[in-house]
């Protein structure tokens, strides 16, 4: 079985139409999505509309549910730009996709950790920046999980690592944005340090696992313009860069 795992498109929508195209060459026998669908400045509608129409199996991110929610964000923040686009069906799809799904083959997939929308899994944060976390704090945050396969999103890092118990676990990065910076104590900054869309192909044969981390470009010019437009010139350097703007000193 060939399974294409998505996450954290950030409603890029070029981005997105440029990974199922590269998609449509490799193949693959299903997809799943693993959340944070809409939010940014970007074409959250468009990109919703695209996610309803194709029906992926998709797990609830973080973004999701915060935008999902009333809440009283600056229509220029992420996740008001996106509520205020997004029609009242379309925040109730978001509001319902499942925390977590348990898919054919042994596969567990979630956003970030089992439990938690909004805790990384395979990083800690260090000196301002994510790093990864050693094998045995994996292990515990994996605490009940017994699937051989966990998929994750969250951190926009593509990672695969082998947990000495044999467990998998994959982070595919971000389609639509390949850095942030997050404010919240202790503030961190996430930088894949190009501006490709990623996703990653995994590969089940029996016992047998092979995954694919694939970086495609896109025409990112596009959605920095977008970005510029709207607004958001943070997140115009980090759709251009893969990195995040340099503190103000």
């Amino acid at each position: 079985m060939r399974l294409a795992v998505l996450a954290d498109i950030h409603g890029n929508l070029p981005a997105l139409e440029a990974v199922l195209a590269d998609l449509g060459r490799r193949g693959a026998d299903a997809v799943v999505h693993l959340g944070d669908c809409v939010s940014g400045p970007l074409w959250p509608r468009e990109t919703l509309e695209l996610l309803v129409a194709k029906g992926w199996p998709t797990v609830r991110g973080n973004h999701d549910r915060w935008v999902s929610e009333d809440g009283d964000d600056s229509p220029l923040s992420s996740d008001g730009y996106a509520r205020r686009e997004i029609d009242a069906a379309g925040r109730a799809w978001l509001g319902d996709l499942p925390m977590r799904l348990e898919l054919p083959g042994g596969i567990t997939a979630f956003h970030a950790r089992p439990e938690d929308d909004n805790a990384y899994l395979l990083e800690d944060i260090e000196a301002g920046r994510l790093v990864q976390a050693r094998a045995d704090t994996v292990a515990a945050r994996l605490e009940g999980v017994s699937a051989r396969i966990v998929l994750c999103g969250h951190s926009h890092l593509p990672w695969l690592l082998r947990l000495p118990d044999g467990r998998w676990i994959l982070n595919p990065g971000s389609i639509g944005a390949p850095a942030y910076d997050d404010p919240t104590p202790p503030a961190h900054v996430s930088e894949s340090g190009s501006p490709a869309a990623r996703y990653a192909i995994l590969e089940l044969d029996g016992d047998r696992v092979a995954a694919e981390l694939i970086a495609i470009p896109y025409d990112h010019d596009r959605a920095v313009r977008r970005a510029a437009e709207n607004g958001r010139s943070d997140w115009a350097y980090q759709l251009a860069t893969g990195f995040s703007l340099p503190p103000v000193s």
